[in-house]
């Protein structure tokens, strides 16, 4: 059995993938595809990925795309430890606050939206993180005034064991911090991120502790 991941050390999306890996015990390979050069555009990765977007999960020779889609592939594939509550509804509620960072955060603030922003109407660096600050600091509101009407939010977001709006949420801090967004105002959604962090599952995927990042940013 091979696992490799296509990735790269600032990819959020693809840090979500290394934590699940991480917290399966998934022995794999991971290969830089350095967005910042542009390599997603050439003709070998277009070959996994028509789209040019990180991250691909190869395993056993079939290409699976999308953070969310590679997560539940994972899930569905080790079974341990679950990453998915048992019943639909539960499973649907952490899918859901999931999906507040991977599909309404997260598409907004990555490299290809950015670029258009300065190509179309000349938004400096400076524009550009501050549209990222707004739409990182709109879905921290959200994740926060969901957690506190779950009322299930204990060690981590919906309870005691780890799941995969942990690992969403995991990614959201961590881009959040990337472009210094003031957490302060979603106290309960920090006291999870932390206790996240705590894991070597977690901590060990983090984007700074990558092959290629930079020593400060």
């Amino acid at each position: 059995m091979s696992v490799t991941l296509y990735g790269y050390w600032r990819s959020l999306a693809a840090y979500r993938v290394r934590v699940a890996l991480n917290l399966k015990s998934i022995d794999y390979e991971e290969i830089s595809i350095n967005l910042a050069a542009g390599e997603q555009f050439g003709e070998a990765y277009a070959a996994l990925n028509p789209q040019h977007v990180l991250p691909v999960l190869n395993h056993d020779g079939y290409d699976i795309t999308q953070s969310m889609a590679i997560l539940e592939y994972i899930e569905d594939t080790w079974s341990a430890p679950k990453l998915l509550p048992v019943t639909s509804y539960e499973k649907a509620q952490v899918r859901a606050l999931a999906l507040v960072t991977i599909a309404d955060t997260h598409p907004l603030i990555v490299p290809r939206v950015r670029h258009f922003l300065n190509s179309e109407w000349s938004l400096d660096e400076s524009a550009q993180t501050k549209w990222a600050q707004h739409w990182f600091t709109v879905g921290n509101e959200a994740i926060e005034r969901i957690l506190v009407k779950s009322g299930r939010a204990k060690t981590y977001s919906f309870g005691n064991k780890v799941c995969l709006a942990d690992i969403a949420l995991a990614s959201h801090a961590i881009g959040a911090a990337l472009f210094r967004v003031d957490m302060s105002k979603t106290p309960l959604f920090n006291e999870i991120f932390s206790n996240c962090m705590l894991l070597p599952a977690f901590a060990n995927a983090h984007p700074l502790k990558q092959e290629g990042a930079p020593k400060t940013v």
